[in-house]
């Protein structure tokens, strides 16, 4: 039988962990920075931190033009292991609208896509949908999958984004919905991107309400990642994110 580790012992090993990972992904990036466009592959290595106990995710995605494609695997003492893969593109389908399909699949049997449009150039307005077999799959996007979305945003001259959407369950019935009002602001060669997040809807514990947020911080190479979800994936379990990576 297993000991469960003190919560302020974990949490500082927990920490001195992740902060050793981002600092080698860091040093890595500053060794292997180049000029030039964009680099083609993205490998991110995140830690969600619950209550007494910790997942880790690794992803990696190879990006060219508008099209995306990655694998990545998420593990934790509870759920388990979950191999993952998926591709992206947007598509134009006129001067001013795009067609945004994805199509994701995982161990234990799971397959997801969505479609979503944008209509609009420095104003636009948004709109998708998401659907699931419904098999067991843990979603690390902290939004529901079988779900509407619905939004409207701003590129701003001096390249600020922004953006208001929701994200509402339309299948299961449980009325949950992620709000989000989101900003990418530029600093020279890096921006942030900071997101707040309102939920709502039915859980494992009941009728719940809470507040979430994100923050990003994007270098040309490499990118640190801080989040909290009250009630991630509408279960009893709050989490925080930390996470990083490397562009190469």
């Amino acid at each position: 039988m297993s000991e469960r580790i003190p919560g302020a012992l974990w949490a500082r090993s927990r920490i001195a962990r992740i902060a050793a990972l981002l600092l080698t992904i860091a040093c890595c990036a500053e060794a292997g920075a180049t000029g030039g466009t964009s680099p083609p592959w993205k490998l991110t290595v995140g830690e969600y931190l619950y209550d007494g106990y910790a997942g880790s995710d690794v992803n990696l995605r190879w990006r060219a033009d508008d099209t995306s494609a990655w694998v990545g695997a998420y593990t934790d003492q509870i759920f388990g292991t979950q191999a993952r893969a998926g591709a992206d593109t947007s598509i134009d389908a006129g001067q001013y609208v795009q067609l945004q399909p994805s199509l994701q699949v995982a161990s234990r049997g799971f397959v997801g896509g969505s479609l979503n449009m944008q209509a609009g150039a420095a104003w636009y307005v948004m709109a998708g949908i998401g659907r699931t077999d419904a098999r067991p799959y843990f979603n690390l996007n902290f939004d529901p999958n079988d779900a509407l979305t619905f939004g409207a945003g701003h590129h701003a001259a001096d390249g600020t984004s922004y953006t208001a959407f929701v994200i509402a369950d339309d299948r299961f019935h449980t009325g949950q919905r992620d709000w989000h009002a989101n900003a990418q602001i530029p600093f020279g060669d890096s921006h942030a991107t900071l997101d707040v997040m309102h939920k709502s809807g039915l859980s494992d514990v009941g009728r719940i309400t809470g507040w979430g947020y994100s923050a990003n911080w994007d270098w040309p190479t490499w990118f640190l990642r801080v989040a909290y979800d009250p009630y991630q994936n509408f279960s009893a379990q709050n989490a925080w994110r930390l996470a990083g990576g490397v562009r190469f």
